[in-house]
């Protein structure tokens, strides 16, 4: 989910374009290829200034543009929005549509409680034995590896949780070459982690400065990104294509994204970050107009999900 809602407005705006214009895609906002899983969505209400998003609104919009199934992310963090969403909303939201909300569950890792990470994993299992399938939306405003993330690291290792992780320079920051993402790929190996976000999406290129991580850059693709490096260094990690970060990524550079959707097909994941009626989406046109092969657009659009998160399509 973006850092500003008025800059990810105007990004996506420009992404669109991008999207239609550079590829001759369909028009913004309605799918061509699917059926989709999409990895990343929202309820309730978000930014001040937005209309909430009902369950029965998120399913309808699915409906409408062929996703089969959506995974809700709940937001706990003061950084995250202007508005709270917890677990329970999106626990209640999955019960009342069982075969087409996927909820994720979130504890902000500030969060007091007792007996250490015993503590935190009960607490995280109690929403595991609800149906919660991973965590996230993780949008902590503390560095990446902070020792309190670590903790929350610990107990998802603990329940086989993947992380929906959200990076940019306010929420789990990081430096230019993401050596703090590295650093927590390494002490969990057996955790999948999916990166979102500017910060993270920006790392694509090579160029890419600290001080930078929360910019949406719109120059050509410079070698020597740190995502190549990580994703063949560590299996565990994945990447949602969701929102003007994971657009952006791809459409900068249509030639490399075209390259790098192929190149890491089987842990790139499909997703919108839907959250209010009526959002632009550019994800649906920049897709349906780049030439992928049909086993990519596949795995991309709905197989590595579901099996990452062992669900049916």
């Amino acid at each position: 989910m973006a850092t500003d809602p008025i800059d990810r407005r105007g990004f996506l705006l420009g992404s669109l374009a991008l999207a239609t214009a550079g590829r001759g895609a369909l028009a913004a906002g309605r799918a061509a290829g699917g059926p989709y899983i999409d990895v990343h969505t929202h309820l309730g209400r978000t930014w001040n200034g937005d209309e909430p998003l009902t369950a029965e609104g998120l399913v309808r919009w699915m409906d409408a543009n062929n996703v089969a199934k959506a995974v809700v992310h709940p937001l706990v963090s003061p950084e995250s929005s202007s508005y709270l969403n917890l677990t329970e909303q999106a626990l209640d939201a999955a019960k009342r549509f069982p075969d087409r909300l996927i909820p994720f569950c979130c504890i902000d890792p500030r969060t007091s409680y007792r007996n250490g990470r015993k503590g935190l994993t009960a607490m995280l299992k109690e929403y595991v034995d609800q149906g919660a399938r991973g965590f996230g939306e993780h949008k902590v405003g503390l560095p990446i590896d902070h020792p309190l993330m670590m903790r929350a690291y610990e107990a998802c290792d603990d329940l086989g949780l993947p992380v929906l992780f959200h990076c940019d320079d306010v929420r789990g920051t990081d430096e230019a070459g993401l050596p703090g993402l590295g650093r927590v790929l390494s002490a969990f190996p057996n955790v999948n982690f999916l990166g979102h976000g500017p910060g993270f999406w920006a790392s694509i290129s090579g160029d890419l400065k600290s001080g930078e991580l929360g910019k949406y850059p719109t120059t050509k693709v410079a070698p020597g990104g740190a995502l190549d490096r990580l994703f063949d260094a560590h299996k565990n990690l994945w990447g949602d294509l969701s929102a003007g970060s994971g657009s952006n990524a791809i459409a900068r550079d249509l030639e490399f994204g075209r390259a790098f959707l192929i190149r890491r097909a089987d842990r790139l994941l499909f997703g919108t970050d839907y959250l209010k009626p009526g959002q632009e989406v550019p994800q649906f046109g920049l897709f349906a107009g780049i030439d992928l092969p049909a086993d990519v657009r596949a795995k991309v659009e709905r197989e590595n999900a579901a099996g990452l998160l062992k669900v049916s399509i």
